[in-house]
């Protein structure tokens, strides 16, 4: 049985479509995709483009997971960005640092190309702050901001403080900030939605309600559902932190950690022209950060206080509410109409992990939060490999994983432990 889109701004405020039908037959496909989010739709996207016969299976609902959960931002922030120039110089050389650099902006081309192709209706929006809140992270913003100048970009980027950052954001606690006019934000589960709904026109066949019980290696891996099963040349585990079928390789190296969002109740037109006039999309520069925009219809989302335990949190309003009230003082007392969890899917070293557990069979899972993006370059990767040219998938596959080789209780707790240790690191800087 599928489980309903969670309690979300989202899910209350998504375009509708006739649901997709559960799989109840057995059918041939060149590529079987499991997970209906958007590394899974684009992956089909991208093949059903390049003429391949696809079938795409979901558990629950397109966007059921992350996909339809998230902050909404599209940005060129890359938290594995450090581990990334190590690993890549190993198999681009002295390439590494531009390819890194390119991958920033290459999910937001994407995007918009997608988009306006398709004429998905998902509120995309350009504009975005990433915000210091103590004096290092000034320094790293400045720091940023000249990269960013030094490769091109000085008409797209704009380092602010005092005045100028207090016409962008009416919040008190921020030291300075970049104002990225190419980064986005977006109602991310209706950009799932239209997604899907292009793959399908253009073939693709997709299944909702149908959860994969067994994966059966072999030349042609057989995927099976409760009701039907799918022969295919070539299979993708597209579920990141949510789909269990993957060993091997895959194993030990995700973990998911729940991430508690709110949405409030609509502000008038003054307030929220006085607290974002522009409407940027805003997150902070800490290591565990929050993060907030405004909606379509003047929401304020604001999510943040990412837990590593592996368990939801109990109440998400209540322990949102002293961050959001900190950062936006205006707002004390504002009304919480929808309040909402997921997980994401970390990776230790936050390097996406790409790879294959047979020749045949490949995945492609951890965003580490930054998944929007970073899913449509990774859909993009893995259509390319699926189809023949390894050579961007090799990359990643090639990349050095710290797997945590014990139960899932422990390997949380030890995720949570290095997350502590990294955030008591931030307080003393």
């Amino acid at each position: 049985m599928a489980l309903p889109h969670t309690g979300s701004y989202y899910a209350a405020t998504a375009n509708s479509y006739a649901p997709f039908p559960p799989l109840a037959e057995s059918i041939e496909a060149d590529v079987c995709i499991v997970g209906g989010g958007f590394t899974g739709i684009n992956t089909a996207l991208e093949l059903a483009e390049r003429g391949l016969k696809v079938v795409v299976l979901e558990a629950n609902r397109i966007g059921w997971g992350a996909s339809g959960r998230n902050g909404g931002q599209i940005t060129g922030s890359l938290s594995g960005d450090v581990a990334m120039a190590r690993e890549f110089r190993r198999t681009l050389g002295e390439a590494a640092d531009d390819y890194i650099w390119n991958l920033r902006w290459r999910g937001h081309a994407i995007i918009r190309a997608r988009v306006a192709k398709y004429a998905i209706p998902c509120d995309l929006k350009n504009g975005h702050v990433q915000a210091a809140t103590k004096p290092a992270h000034v320094a790293e913003l400045r720091t940023m901001h000249a990269e960013a100048v030094a490769r091109g970009m000085g008409a797209d980027i704009s380092f602010v403080e005092g005045e100028a950052l207090r016409a962008l954001l009416e919040v008190p606690i921020y030291l300075a900030g970049l104002h990225n006019r190419r980064n986005m934000h977006v109602h991310s589960l209706n950009l799932v939605i239209g997604e899907a709904q292009a793959a399908a026109s253009l073939g693709v066949r997709l299944f909702e309600d149908s959860e994969v019980t067994r994966l059966i290696p072999g030349k042609r891996p057989v995927v099976e559902t409760a009701r039907g099963r799918v022969s295919a040349d070539t299979v993708m585990l597209a579920g990141n932190a949510y789909h269990r079928l993957g060993r091997g390789r895959m194993r030990g190296v995700l973990f998911p950690a729940s991430l508690g969002i709110l949405a409030t109740a609509p502000l008038d037109a003054a307030t929220a022209r006085a607290i974002n006039p522009l409407d940027v999309a805003v997150y902070d520069n800490r290591f565990v950060l929050d993060y907030h925009r405004l909606t379509a219809d003047r929401r304020l989302i604001f999510g943040g206080g990412t837990n590593y335990s592996g368990r939801d949190s109990a109440d998400i309003a209540t322990e949102l509410r002293p961050a959001l009230e900190r950062t936006y003082p205006r707002l004390k007392g504002i009304g919480i109409d929808f309040q909402w969890s997921g997980k994401a899917g970390i990776i230790a070293n936050r390097i996406p992990h790409l790879g294959r557990v047979a020749p045949n069979i490949f995945y492609a899972e951890g965003y580490s939060g930054h998944g929007i993006a970073t899913s449509h370059i990774v859909a993009e990767i893995m259509a390319q490999a699926i189809t023949g040219t390894m050579a961007e998938f090799d990359v990643f596959d090639a990349v050095k994983r710290l797997r945590l080789p014990m139960g899932a209780a422990l390997a949380h707790q030890a995720l949570a432990l290095g997350m502590w240790y990294f955030q008591l690191r931030e307080k003393l800087r």
